[in-house]
């Protein structure tokens, strides 16, 4: 009976490490598959120029629409994008990806910047190459990138503010989740935020919590700053999963009394709003993001000069929007 249980129990500790080694080693393996699927379609169409899309996190909503803008504009310039990403965000995997495309050698390569020395070195390293690099989403500023397409991020972060004041009637007490607290764009969104409330007598930021660009992590996030913080009234996520996450952990805290505020257009985030449980969201235009990327690819692909800093405005997504836009024909 000992040694049945003793088998059981190896048995089951070999299966915890197979789980946790997969978990380590699957976002390589895919970065190795993508990177070969991209020599091999460099090897089939040579004439074609090949661009590396490398996005903060493979499948996270607003990534997946910067990439549909980017190949859509690409199909009409003959150029073919490669899309690749970490499977979860991890900065030292959008490294390793920018150092593998950079040997791949590719026409070019669109990248989002991380605000770190090394990643500005490989990002000029590409371009002493003869690579060219764009970032987008947030910028590289101390590299050679050629140009950055994205929101103002700082901007995007005191309309945020803007929202607060005029929708939140004084509930002053301010609880915030960002999605990151290495994303450059997520602390620029902060600051901008900061700088807005600050000026506003009678509001206080009582609390700054991480959600990883996890929709869970922010449920968990809010659940815990309300325990800590009861006198919190309104809370704000800077990340598109952000306040779905929150309103999650509203309802884990049987909180119906605080204010939310999101970030981008995802369907949830809409039908949050339209539930009324979402009071309004700051949204960025990730399509036309890749779809500018591209463009400006093209533009030096044929000797055109172009500005380096290319902004796309927010929109804002409340109610009164959505509504608009059932009723429009």
């Amino acid at each position: 009976m000992f040694n049945k249980n003793w088998t059981i129990g190896l048995f089951g500790i070999l299966l915890v490490f197979s789980y946790f080694l997969f978990q380590f080693v699957s976002p390589t393996l895919k970065i190795n598959h993508l990177v070969r699927e991209m020599d091999q379609s460099s090897v089939v169409n040579t004439s074609m120029k090949h661009v590396v899309l490398i996005a903060q996190e493979l499948d996270n909503p607003f990534w997946r629409m910067v990439e549909k803008g980017a190949k859509e504009a690409a199909v009409q310039r003959g150029i073919a994008i490669d899309y690749m990403g970490p499977i979860r965000i991890n900065p030292s995997e959008q490294t390793k990806l920018l150092e593998k495309s950079i040997a791949a050698k590719p026409d070019a390569i669109l990248v989002q910047g991380i605000k770190d020395p090394q990643y500005a070195q490989l990002i000029n390293k590409a371009i002493d190459q003869g690579i060219p690099v764009i970032t987008v989403d947030a910028d590289e500023p101390e590299s050679q990138r050629l140009a950055y397409v994205g929101t103002d991020n700082r901007e995007a972060g005191k309309r945020m503010g803007e929202l607060v004041i005029k929708d939140a009637a004084e509930r002053g007490h301010i609880g915030v989740i960002i999605g990151s607290e290495l994303a450059d764009n997520q602390q620029l969104r902060l600051e901008g935020f900061r700088s807005r409330m600050s000026k506003m007598p009678g509001y206080e930021i009582v609390a700054v919590r991480s959600s990883n660009i996890s929709r869970i992590q922010a449920a968990r996030q809010t659940e815990a700053l309300l325990k800590q913080y009861p006198r919190i009234q309104t809370m704000v996520g800077f990340s598109s999963l952000d306040a779905a996450g929150i309103v999650e952990g509203l309802k884990a805290a049987n909180r119906a009394d605080v204010s939310v505020f999101g970030f981008d257009d995802l369907e949830v985030t809409r039908q949050g709003i339209a539930d009324g449980v979402i009071t309004a969201s700051v949204v960025q235009q990730p399509q036309e993001i890749g779809a500018q990327s591209v463009e400006l690819l093209d533009a030096f692909f044929k000797g055109d000069s172009f500005a380096v800093q290319h902004v796309i405005s927010t929109n804002i997504l409340d109610q009164n929007h959505l509504k608009s836009k059932v009723s429009s024909p």
